[in-house]
């Protein structure tokens, strides 16, 4: 008797089914292709980007809303956030000092295979970015060799005393395209008669100190701005001076001799950046935003607000307290001249009685005038106490008895 198949399928095909993608007979997956793409973007600048962008959207959704000092805030808030951005993007970015060059190299030490390719430095703060990239190869290249796509981006840090020499040797062991390890030699700390690696991290040091104090300096100007703009204004002023201060030593601490690399008969001349020159427009910008808000406030007082100040529009709005505050202070002065004036006044007649009381005091005893007899019909229309005897303010003279 002879078994027909099942037409159902086992647990076994269909759990093959849904997992047996990029294998062969059961094995792990294959991935036949190169998976590897080339540096696309700094994870840390994409962070700054996002975080300070997206501050700046969620204002532009409730810019809307604003009805009153609507050209102060927005100015106010993008200078605020830009100056910010920049400072945050000076002290993680790459492109301090930059130098590129199309060179004519080969991709291993020794080999007499060259290729075209551009090579370019970036010099930030705290470490350097090498990158290389295959233009098109010089030379036939060999059979199932794939060499238009290489590109390489390799960073070496500095920011401790001997880690460029430990990046410079793990570069060599890994097997680092030539071109990048001969520039990267010219910043390996004093080796081989290099010292372009100190002056660099030298400055680094400094710089990267100085725009932490701006960006504290940042932060504390944001506070003011949104208490008491006068102030913040003065915050201004100290953090564009910082800005400016770090571009100044930047420049200053530079190796003396300007460095120029030699790769292969092509030469890389560093020059300033778009890092140096992002933080000094942004330095320039607040520092003068500063002043005139501070010439502003000092030609027509407490006129210039932002929305953001605490407890704007509200019954107890600076400009009202303060406003009040003066009248109060100006009634409370006056009623204090009235009252000197008055108390001035006061005693001078006080005085000036007194001592007429006191000069006349033997003269107001008068004389008893005992020779005079009254009528009596005066006596009839008079009181009792018209019966006393009149006192006279005038001098003692001598009488005649009748």
């Amino acid at each position: 008797m002879r078994t027909l198949p099942s037409t159902a399928p086992s647990n076994g095909t269909t759990m093959k089914g849904w997992f047996d993608a990029f294998r062969d007979d059961g094995g792990p997956t294959l991935y036949s292709y190169s998976n590897r793409t080339s540096v696309t973007g700094d994870i840390s600048l994409i962070m700054i980007f996002a975080i300070f962008g997206t501050v700046y959207v969620a204002f532009l959704l409730i810019f809307a809303g604003i009805r009153k000092e609507r050209l102060t805030t927005f100015l106010t808030v993008t200078l605020v956030c830009f100056v910010g951005m920049t400072i945050e993007l000076g002290q993680y970015g790459s492109t301090w000092h930059t130098s590129t060059a199309t060179i004519v190299s080969s991709y291993t030490a020794f080999s007499k295979q060259r290729m075209t390719a551009e090579l370019g430095g970036y010099i930030g703060l705290m470490h350097i970015n090498i990158t290389y990239r295959v233009v098109y190869p010089r030379t036939v290249l060999p059979e199932n060799s794939d060499m238009s796509d290489v590109e390489y981006n390799e960073r070496f840090y500095w920011t401790k005393p001997h880690e460029m020499t430990d990046c410079f040797k793990d570069a060599l062991h890994r097997g680092t395209p030539f071109p990048i390890v001969a520039l990267a030699e010219y910043f390996s700390l004093r080796q081989e008669g290099f010292s372009w690696g100190v002056k660099y991290r030298e400055a680094g040091y400094y710089v990267d100190v100085i725009l932490w104090t701006s960006f504290a300096s940042w932060c504390m100007t944001v506070v003011l701005l949104m208490m008491v703009p006068r102030y913040g204004a003065y915050g201004m002023i100290f953090t564009g001076l910082c800005m400016l201060f770090a571009n100044l030593t930047y420049w200053s601490l530079l190796p003396c001799e300007p460095l120029v690399a030699h790769v292969d008969g092509s030469i890389l001349v560093f020059n300033f950046g778009w890092n140096y020159w992002l933080v000094l427009v942004a330095g320039v910008a607040f520092l003068l935003a500063g002043i005139v808000i501070t010439a502003i406030d000092m030609i027509f007082p407490h006129s210039f607000s932002t929305i953001l100040e605490v407890d704007y529009d509200t019954p107890y709005d600076r400009h009202v307290i303060i406003e009040e505050s003066f009248d109060t202070r100006r009634k409370d002065a006056r009623r204090k001249m009235t009252r000197s004036e008055d108390s001035f006044t006061d005693q001078f007649m006080s005085q000036v009685s007194s001592k007429l009381v006191n000069g006349n005091k033997d003269d107001q005893r008068g004389l008893v005038n005992r020779g005079y007899i009254p009528h009596p019909s005066d006596m009839m229309h008079e009181d009792h106490s018209s019966k006393s005897n009149w006192s006279y303010p005038f001098p003692a003279t001598s009488r005649r008895p009748v």
